[in-house]
């Protein structure tokens, strides 16, 4: 009797790796198949408009009436001091911020081709969970990069003087790209996303959030209309990328109100069995 013909592990494991891949990507940018999604559209718009006129307000009082007092009283730039600060405000960065969810939508899918069974439906669940995270900043940091370029407002003292009104539109120019702060964008994104997909911490992002805008003041690389700017543009831009994966049930459901709320996902205690299982010789 002819032995059966070898099969290539890696092959397999690569063909595997594609359809995974395929399939990830093609499920983010199918139509919207959710029936509640219009109740959900409607009950996002309203938030937006709230959260839009009411930080929009603020937007406007703190240019006119407090961003020149509040950069005068920070430290001078530079200040050898504030060393502890130029480490902390990188937590806000959206290069590293999206470079890690990066990472770990790579491991997700490095591993998951791997497994089978309940163990690969565990690291598809969280790695939809990442890509969301992902997304949530990586949509409002591009928007705010488009702002930053057309609005060219210059950053605090830039020309020599407090003027909040120096502007240079589409001068390209890293010193006219105040408006909106780009960590403050990250940072609040990440806090709604984080928090949409685990309400219990809530209140540990929106320290994290404040803490990041807050190192953009006193670093006077922002007025503090810039920080409210870049929190609006973050919030909504999440807001947006769930909307969008709620309508496409991934990771998200859709409640008779139209309220978005998380789906129960895996526990730490089950993902760290799933790894210890992927990785074990």
């Amino acid at each position: 009797m002819a032995a059966p013909p070898a099969v290539d592990p890696s092959r397999n494991y690569a063909s595997r790796f594609a359809t995974l891949a395929w399939l990830s990507l093609a499920q983010l940018v199918r139509s919207p198949s959710h029936s509640r999604r219009a109740e959900a559209a409607r009950r996002a718009a309203r938030h937006v408009l709230w959260t839009t006129a009411g930080l929009g307000a603020t937007i406007i009082v703190l240019m006119y009436a407090f961003d020149a007092w509040e950069i005068g009283q920070m430290p001078p730039r530079g200040t050898p001091s504030l060393w502890w600060v130029r480490i902390l405000t990188d937590f806000g960065k959206d290069e590293y911020v999206l470079s890690v969810l990066a990472g770990l939508l790579i491991i997700v899918a490095i591993v998951s081709p791997a497994v089978k069974g309940m163990q690969r439906s565990l690291l598809l669940g969280l790695g939809t969970r990442v890509q969301f995270l992902f997304c949530a900043v990586l949509v409002p940091v591009l928007v705010t990069e488009v702002i930053k370029v057309s609005v060219g407002r210059g950053r605090p003292f830039v020309g020599g003087e407090a003027n909040v009104f120096n502007f240079s539109h589409f001068a390209g120019t890293p010193a006219y790209f105040s408006f909106p702060s780009g960590h403050a964008t990250t940072a609040f994104a990440l806090a709604f996303a984080v928090s949409a997909i685990w309400p219990g911490t809530r209140m540990a992002m929106a320290v994290y959030a404040v803490v990041i805008a807050a190192t953009r003041l006193v670093l006077l690389a922002h007025h503090p209309s810039d920080v409210v700017a870049g929190a609006l543009v973050g919030i909504i831009g999440a807001m947006f990328v769930r909307y969008w994966f709620a309508a496409r049930r991934l990771g998200f459901a859709i409640q008779r109100d139209g309220t978005i709320v998380s789906l129960v996902g895996p526990s730490s205690g089950r993902l760290k069995r799933v790894a210890r299982g992927a990785f074990a010789p």
